[in-house]
C-alpha cells in the first residue's frame, strides 16, 4: 500500500503533468464565455475532451451541463466534485491573448478556472487509480454545473440525479483577495443567505415643468432607496450582518417627462434567519409609509434564492489536511466570518454534505487585483494546479476505508 507521501506526490505528479491542458481548457471557457441559461456550446467542448479520456457522461438539463463518473467505478463509496460553468453579462476589459471574443459576456468570477481544477483533479485520480497507486479505491463523480450565478443551475442538476448516490461533495471558488499559494477556510457558516428583490412604484406621470400635476415614482424611488440603506442595517441585531444592494433602476424614457412607474431590482443578503425577516419586515413598513407619503403605490416582493452554505466540518478538515500537507500551515488560513456573497452550491446541501474551500488566485506582485464581478478580473493559472491538488488529495482522504 502507498504511504501517505507518496499517493499524494503521484497525484501531485499527474496534476503537474496535466498543467497545460488545464490552462488551455480554462483560456478556451474563457475566450468563449456563455451566459447563465446559454452553456451549450461549453458544455459540448468539455463533453469532447471527457468523452476522449473515456468516462461515462451524462448531460444535464436542456443538454446543459454535466455529470461525469468513471469508466469503471469501484464498488466504495462516492465523493462529488463541483464545477460550474457559466459567464457572466460584463464586457471583458483585460488586453491579454485569451480576452473574451463574445461580445458583453465574460468569465468574471472564475467559473473558467473552476472547470480547468475539477477536470484535472478528475483526470488524475483517474490516472492515478489506474496505475494502481492509489492507497485505497476512490469513487468520485464530476458536476459541471451551469446556470450558478441565477441561483437555479445547482436545483436543476439535482432534479437531474446529480448527487444521486453521492456521500460527500467538495467545490472550490476563486478569491483575488488572496495570493496565489494560499486559501481560505471556513467549517459552518460559509456565505449568505441571498433574496433577489423587486420594487415597482407605480406613480402619475406628468410634464417635468411641472411635477405638482403627477405622482413622482422617481422621486418617491429616490427616498425609498436612501432610507432602505440608512434604516435597514438600524432596524437588526447589529452584531448580525445583513446588506442591502438596489442594482437595478428602470424609469423614464425622456428627460423632460416625469414616467408613471420605476421598477427596482437588488438583493437581500443576510447570515441569520431571523435577522433575515426583520429585514424584509422593515424594508416592507418602509414602503407603506413611503407609498402613503408619495400618493404613490410600491410593491415590494422578495424570491428567496440559495440559502447559506454550511460547510461539513469534516470535509472541511479534509481540505485543511490536504491544503496544508502541499501548502504549508502558514498558507492555510481561517476565515472569520461568513462571506455576504451567496453560492448555489449551497442548493446541493440539501441532500449531501459538502465543503467549499476559497483558492488565492492573485499574482503576489500585484498590490490591488481586481475583484470578482469586474471586468479586469483574471487570475494567476497556478492557482489552477493547486486547487486540484487539494481535492483531489482531499477526495482520497475521504475514500480511505473505516
Amino acid at each position: 500500500m502507498q504511504t501517505q507521501t507518496a499517493w499524494a506526490e503521484q497525484l501531485d505528479r499527474a496534476i503537474d503533468d496535466l498543467f497545460d491542458p488545464m490552462v488551455a481548457l480554462r483560456r478556451h471557457l474563457h475566450m468563449h464565455p456563455e451566459p447563465s441559461g446559454s452553456e451549450t456550446h461549453t458544455t459540448e467542448h468539455l463533453r469532447t475532451l471527457l468523452s476522449d479520456a473515456g468516462f461515462k457522461l451524462r448531460l444535464g438539463p436542456e443538454d446543459r451541463g454535466l455529470i461525469v463518473d468513471p469508466a469503471d467505478p469501484p464498488q466504495a463509496p462516492r465523493i462529488g466534485l463541483r464545477a460550474d460553468i457559466d459567464a457572466l453579462r460584463i464586457a471583458d476589459a483585460k488586453d491579454v491573448s485569451y480576452r473574451s471574443q463574445t461580445p458583453g459576456v465574460m468569465h468574471a468570477c472564475g467559473h473558467d478556472g473552476h472547470s480547468a481544477i475539477v477536470f484535472g483533479a478528475i483526470m488524475a485520480l483517474d490516472a492515478v487509480q489506474k496505475s494502481g497507486l492509489l492507497p485505497w479505491p476512490v469513487n468520485w463523480r464530476a458536476i459541471f454545473q451551469p446556470a450558478e450565478e441565477t441561483c437555479i443551475g445547482a436545483l436543476a442538476m439535482v432534479e437531474a440525479g446529480a448527487v444521486v448516490g453521492v456521500e460527500a461533495l467538495l467545490g472550490v471558488h476563486m478569491d483575488p483577495t488572496r495570493p496565489v499559494g494560499t486559501v481560505g477556510l471556513r467549517a459552518g457558516a460559509f456565505t449568505a443567505d441571498c433574496d433577489a428583490m423587486e420594487i415597482d412604484i407605480i406613480g402619475r406621470g406628468g410634464h417635468a415643468a411641472r411635477p405638482h400635476e403627477s405622482l413622482d415614482p422617481i422621486a418617491a424611488a429616490a427616498q425609498l432607496i436612501s432610507s432602505i440603506y440608512l434604516f435597514v442595517p438600524r432596524a437588526v441585531e447589529s452584531y448580525t450582518p445583513v446588506v442591502v444592494t438596489i442594482g437595478q433602476i428602470i424609469g423614464g424614457d425622456s428627460h423632460n417627462v416625469i414616467p408613471d412607474r420605476v421598477h427596482l431590482e437588488g438583493t437581500l443578503r443576510s447570515a441569520d434567519a431571523t435577522v433575515r425577516q426583520a429585514a424584509v419586515d422593515h424594508i416592507q413598513q418602509l414602503a407603506r409609509g413611503l407609498a402613503t407619503a408619495s400618493g404613490t403605490r410600491i410593491d415590494v416582493k422578495f424570491h428567496h434564492g440559495p440559502p447559506a452554505v454550511f460547510n461539513d466540518s469534516q470535509l472541511t478538515g479534509h481540505l485543511r489536511f490536504a491544503a496544508t500537507q502541499l501548502l504549508g500551515a502558514d498558507h492555510v488560513q481561517s476565515i472569520p466570518r461568513p462571506s455576504m456573497g451567496g453560492e448555489d452550491f449551497a442548493n446541493y446541501l440539501a441532500h449531501v454534505p459538502g465543503a467549499m474551500f476559497r483558492l488565492g488566485c492573485n499574482p503576489p506582485q500585484v498590490d490591488s487585483p481586481a475583484m470578482l464581478h469586474s471586468p479586469l478580473f483574471d487570475l494567476d493559472e497556478r492557482a489552477l494546479a493547486i486547487g486540484a491538488k487539494i481535492l483531489a488529495r482531499a477526495a482520497v482522504r475521504w475514500a480511505k476505508p473505516t
